[in-house]
């Protein structure tokens, strides 16, 4: 009954490659060059540069151009990234404001720092946002502005737009994330009860050229969602919001103001969002510099310089997330069965970030009940041990990252006095592994792309 320590010490540091792969600071220092006065990124096939003003002090024959050079941001990272342009542009940059997610602090020294919620706007994301805003002011078009986004903007930096309170946007959102809406079709409708996404940033930024470096945790990577895309022109409509709130059955419980809101969108009697075409240059000012794929790539080499053999399912975790986890536990099971004894460990890898239905009261968070659903379904098997884990190191509204599971887990649960399935049908896993010695902590980790599942058989 007592966990594989020896392996779960491997796991951790598998983990660990992976998150120094696709960390903020690391990164972005890595991947960038200062060269005259331009700043160039070039990571994989990746690209992007920016000409910077000249540096404070500098005469007007240094290299660069006029004007002030700014960094703003936002999402669980945005410090992360923060400290690596305070590294990589010193004596270059003028002053920068960036909120991340409550308790993702970092030390910075030119940029001031704000905190805001997630995975629900709270007031201080409402603050945060009013003071980014402010922060930009009337931009000049000889101004250079750096706009860093992660994983958790859309909550961090809220705006709601004209006749909407920050209650409702808790509304709308706390709906779709109970009803398990994926993360590109909940941004959809962020664009549209917002003044700042969607391209709405961006139009503040104008005349003023601007660069946005992005660490992705979407599907895709697609920069429109990432942050629900703040300085991208915007594809969808109201229409289109309206859409994904019936598809997952959230109309009858929308707040008043918001369905107005949307009815009067889609009737026109609202402005749209910026359409392509009218952000010039905004699709071409836009760089992600980290990806799922670097961290898995980084895991997979780290499991195999322990002597590990690895299947990699890449980014296959998206949909119901006890769907996902049962199909997990039976890829590892069958394996279990078919690997000759005393063969090399195998590890099975995969990523991504699927959806949690919310229909308890307890605490967790999809990571945690993952893992307790692979319990269940690995209860009595022997040889096995998974580690479930986001890479921002924070699982839901609690401060976990994830979970372990393993053949024992189930019962050590109830010997902890927790009953296990009760806990898991009141989505309490995170009682529950904690009853078990399941739990798996890291703090903030100045990363974030989805979440990683590594399972060990042998």
């Amino acid at each position: 009954m007592i966990p594989d320590e020896r392996r779960r010490g491997e796991l951790r540091r598998v983990y660990a490659a992976a998150i120094e792969a696709v960390h903020g600071e690391s990164v972005l220092r890595a991947c960038s060059a200062l060269e005259g006065g331009v700043w160039r990124f070039q990571r994989d096939r990746r690209c992007a540069a920016i000409d910077l003003p000249r540096p404070m002090g500098a005469s007007a024959g240094r290299a660069g151009t006029a004007g002030r050079l700014r960094v703003i941001g936002a999402g669980k990272a945005a410090a992360s990234l923060a400290r690596g342009v305070e590294r990589s542009l010193a004596g270059w940059l003028d002053d920068g404001l960036v909120v991340v997610k409550h308790g993702h602090r970092e030390s910075l020294e030119r940029i001031q720092l704000l905190e805001g919620g997630h995975p629900l706007p709270d007031a201080a994301s409402v603050r945060a946002a009013q003071h980014l805003l402010g922060f930009v002011g009337q931009p000049r078009a000889e101004d250079r502005f750096l706009v860093l986004l992660t994983g958790g903007a859309s909550s961090v930096l809220a705006a709601p737009a004209p006749g909407l309170t920050l209650e409702d946007k808790i509304g709308v959102t706390g709906l779709l994330l109970a009803a398990g809406a994926p993360i590109d079709q909940i941004n959809i409708v962020r664009r549209h009860l917002s003044s700042i996404k969607g391209g709405q940033l961006a139009r503040r930024l104008l005349p003023a050229q601007f660069l946005a470096i992005a660490i992705s945790d979407v599907p895709d990577d697609d920069p429109a969602v990432i942050g629900s895309g703040p300085t991208l022109a915007d594809p969808s409509s109201y229409a289109d919001s309206l859409s994904v709130i019936r598809r997952h059955g959230c109309e009858p419980g929308l707040p008043p103001r918001v369905a107005r809101h949307l009815a009067a969108g889609v009737a026109g009697r609202l402005p749209e969002t910026p359409k392509p075409g009218s952000l010039p240059g905004a699709d071409q000012s836009f760089v992600v510099i980290a990806t799922l794929d670097d961290a898995l790539g980084a895991a997979a080499a780290a499991a195999q310089a322990l002597g590990w053999s690895v299947e990699s399912l890449g980014r296959c975790l998206h949909g119901n997330a006890h769907d996902r986890a049962r199909e997990f536990a039976g890829r590892l099971l069958a394996l279990r069965h078919s690997r000759p004894a005393g063969s090399a460990p195998h590890l099975l890898l995969a990523g991504g970030e699927p959806t949690l239905e919310v229909r308890g009261a307890g605490l967790g968070g999809r990571n945690q009940e993952f893992a307790l659903v692979l319990a269940r379904e690995l209860s009595g098997s022997v040889g096995v041990t998974v580690l479930v884990a986001g890479t921002d190191g924070t699982d839901g509204p609690t401060p976990h990252a994830g979970g372990y599971a393993d053949g024992a887990s189930w019962q050590r649960a109830a010997l902890g006095g927790v009953d296990p399935a009760a806990g898991l049908a009141d989505n309490d896993s995170s009682r529950v592994l904690g009853a078990a010695g399941d739990l798996f902590d890291t703090g903030p980790t100045g990363t974030n792309v989805a979440d990683l599942v590594f399972g060990v058989v042998g």
